[in-house]
């Protein structure tokens, strides 16, 4: 079997762009995969365009080789948009070699360390009250974890006191609602720039039995996001924006997190990322995998998941009832707060083209929000 072509796709599901491709073959076979849309999408693309001449031609199963010779070609080490691109030829290639082999692809990982998958559910409101209201929602449906911003409405432009006090309401709101039973994370999407605000933040929100606190700081410095571990007694997670093992190693090697956060579409696939969680399991650190992207993503995901020892939890944004859901074939769906394990071989999911090149691509980003000074408020 040989690679003969690898075709991309940009579609807009009405919030962002999604970047999807396939890699085909001269024995019919086609391996679908999802490169992180990072935000400048169109140079996704042209990276996938740049590299694809190192793979037409190669056979397909040689992915370890594969993805090292692509790495190698670049002068400079890789960046976020090439780390997406050679991700998301990574999930085509092990979806192809899930297919040519008639199995789901976690039993290519090393088979199922567990019999399903975990879910932890985002949850979302103005208020206090609204908070708690999505949260009894959701737990309704069988849900037993959750994840939500410490952040109301134009929190950046309030004085710090009142965002501290804030939080710490909408975390009780919740806490009260849904008992103490359930699992509660909070994610600050790194959006302080001084570690006392971040460890103030943390100390307030404490009281509340927090699974963990993801990205208080900017997670690429990794020194600090270990200080506030050893500082806080919150579990710390990070991870949604480090990329490749030897990054990961750092980390390990510095006790800078309890729980990590890799994205598949984006830390370099399926491959780059089972040896990320190996490393981690050596230093008895958990994978919670970041996944707010959709169904291919969760997908990707529930098959890492499926085959890791140190697998803790996964996040999930109920996408089967979004636009997201019209870019694939088969939505699949959780019940009781877990994925059962998939059946069909490879990734068991496919793209529908007609749907993704009928939602072209829009311009997007992540808007500009600032403190009352006019800074910006994400660093």
């Amino acid at each position: 079997m040989k690679i003969t072509d690898i075709r991309t796709y940009l579609a807009h599901d009405g919030t962002r762009n999604n970047v999807f491709l396939q890699v085909t073959t001269d024995e019919g076979v086609t391996g679908v995969g999802e490169p992180y849309s990072i935000g400048p999408d169109e140079g996704i693309l042209g990276t996938i365009e740049n590299l694809k001449g190192w793979f037409i031609g190669q056979d397909p199963s040689r992915i370890e080789w594969l993805l090292r010779r692509a790495k190698n070609t670049m002068r400079f080490p890789l960046g976020q948009v090439a780390w997406s691109a050679l991700s998301g030829i990574d999930h085509a290639l092990w979806d192809i070699a899930g297919k040519a082999a008639g199995v789901p692809v976690y039993r290519l990982l090393g088979g199922a360390a567990r019999d399903r998958v975990r879910v932890y559910h985002g949850i979302h409101g103005d208020t206090p009250e609204k908070c708690a209201e999505n949260a009894l929602a959701r737990q309704a449906e069988g849900y037993s974890a959750f994840k939500m911003s410490p952040y109301g409405p134009g929190w950046s432009e309030k004085p710090w006191r009142y965002v501290v006090r804030h939080a710490a309401e909408r975390l009780e709101a919740v806490r009260k609602a849904v008992g103490d039973g359930p699992e509660l994370a909070v994610d600050v999407h790194a959006t302080l720039r001084d570690a006392f605000r971040a460890r103030e933040l943390i100390e307030a929100m404490a009281p509340y039995r927090l699974m963990f606190v993801e990205e208080p700081v900017r997670p690429d410095l990794i020194e600090t996001t270990a200080r506030l571990r050893r500082e806080t007694r919150v579990p710390i997670a990070t991870g949604e924006n480090l990329y490749g093992v030897a990054r990961y190693s750092e980390l390990m090697a510095i006790d800078g997190a309890d729980i990590i956060q890799p994205d598949v579409l984006c830390c370099g696939g399926l491959h780059e990322l089972k040896k990320i969680c190996a490393v981690a399991e050596a230093s008895y650190v958990s994978v919670a995998p970041h996944n707010p992207l959709g169904l291919l993503s969760t997908a990707l995901s529930v098959h890492l998941a499926a085959s890791i020892n140190n697998f803790l939890i996964l996040e999930f944004h109920s996408d089967h009832e979004s636009p997201k859901a019209r870019f694939v074939d088969e939505p699949w769906v959780p019940e009781g707060g877990y994925f059962e394990l998939p059946t069909r071989p490879g990734i068991g999911m496919e793209l529908d083209l007609a749907a993704i090149k009928g939602n072209p691509t829009r311009h997007w980003n992540r808007g500009f929000p600032r403190h009352a000074d006019g800074s910006p408020a994400f660093i």
